[in-house]
């Protein structure tokens, strides 16, 4: 088997899917979907959407609680959001391309 790395196709994505609460601070990214999840129900999701957590809209982790945890401030079009860590999991994005860090 050959160990070398192929290309990747050109539709591929530059970057996986993650959750909002793995994005480093200062990174953009887009928002894919907001999902519910056992830990938080279907009402986190909607108020999430109601904040204008929507699939397309461009998010920014600005700054996060003691020791890196709770809450994370978060940037979403004009607003900016603390969420909790099970709130932020339920955020789906994708690293804008070329995403670099805002400070």
């Amino acid at each position: 088997m050959d160990d070398r790395a192929t290309p990747l196709a050109a539709d591929a994505p530059a970057f996986a899917e993650m959750a909002l609460a793995d994005l480093q601070p200062g990174i953009t990214a887009r928002v894919v979907g907001v999902c519910s999840g056992p830990h938080a129900p279907i009402e986190v999701a909607q108020r999430l959407a109601e904040l204008g957590f929507l699939p397309g809209e461009i998010v920014r982790v600005v700054a996060r609680g003691f020791l890196s945890r709770e809450p994370i401030a978060v940037r979403v079009g004009t607003g900016t959001f603390a969420l909790r860590r099970f709130e932020a999991d339920c955020v789906r994005v994708v690293p804008a391309p070329g995403a670099r860090v805002i400070i």
